[in-house]
């Protein structure tokens, strides 16, 4: 029985790309700015990692949204609001994604690592196939080539089921689970790789828990972040995460520490 890890599977968003997560925020702000009801970027935020259409329909379900709408439109939202906010907020995210591409750093130096380690580097996404049609050419030119890619509708169903993860070992040639981890910012992600029976590594500051660029990161103070970090620890953790890191490029001493609890037998 090998004890060594055979892949690893990264959300991009906040994972790979795009340090803070920050595309789908304005588009999701603006779809609604253009139905005539205001959601706040924090709003839109809590339901991310799951596919975007999954995600419309959380914040359809929140009361306040909810009631934000009724108020202008005269009924609560259904299906076909849900549908119609949908059809408007895809190709607003097409078109700022490709603003949104910058690597997070160390993205290139930690897939060689795990490429040197001999594992496959795999991916998930919440985004749709049109979205990521855009970005892989733009990760690709500095450097991040995944050796699949899996969108939310490929399948049945997205995060936080395990079926994207499923697409991912059968692409990849990987089994068991066990063998696998599974790298996220956000909640649905990380309940994707525990579904699937991979360990969970969470990603605190880089992503969608903090929220914030790289330059802003960088201008805040330390106790602020200090504080920002910790909350996006126990937000991870508090799902399952198995670890957690500030990002990617934290991730290679992890490795070791998976692969030493499974030469003593441990699994996720």
């Amino acid at each position: 029985m090998s004890h060594h890890l055979k892949a690893a599977i990264f959300d991009w968003a906040g994972t790979v790309i795009d340090f803070g997560s920050r595309a789908p925020m304005g588009a999701f702000v603006e779809a609604y700015r253009r139905f005539d009801v205001a959601v706040s970027v924090a709003e839109a935020r809590k339901p991310m990692g799951l596919p975007k259409r999954a995600h419309i329909a959380a914040l359809m379900a929140d009361p306040d949204i909810a009631a934000r709408w009724a108020e202008t439109h005269g009924a609560l939202p259904g299906e076909a609001e849900i549908d119609a906010l949908y059809a408007i907020f895809v190709p607003l995210n097409t078109e700022v994604v490709s603003d949104f591409c910058t690597l997070i750093p160390g993205a290139v130096d930690m897939a060689k690592a795990v490429r040197a380690r001999g594992m496959k580097l795999g991916s998930t996404t919440g985004y749709v196939r049109p979205i990521m049609e855009r970005v892989l050419p733009l990760a690709a030119a500095q450097g991040y080539v995944p050796d699949n890619l899996v969108c939310a509708g490929d399948l049945a169903d997205g995060r936080p089921s395990p079926l994207m993860m499923y697409r991912c070992f059968a692409d990849l040639g990987v089994y068991p689970p066990s063998a696998v981890v599974k790298i996220d910012d956000t909640e649905p992600g990380i309940l994707e790789g525990l579904a699937a029976g991979t360990w969970t590594v969470g990603v605190s500051v880089s992503g969608n828990c903090v929220g914030l660029s790289h330059e802003e990161w960088l201008a805040t103070p330390e106790e602020e972040q200090a504080s920002l970090r910790a909350s996006a620890e126990n937000t991870l953790l508090g799902v399952g995460a198995h670890f957690v890191i500030d990002s990617i490029a934290d991730l290679v001493p992890v490795l070791d520490e998976i692969e030493a609890r499974m030469e003593r037998g441990e699994t996720p």
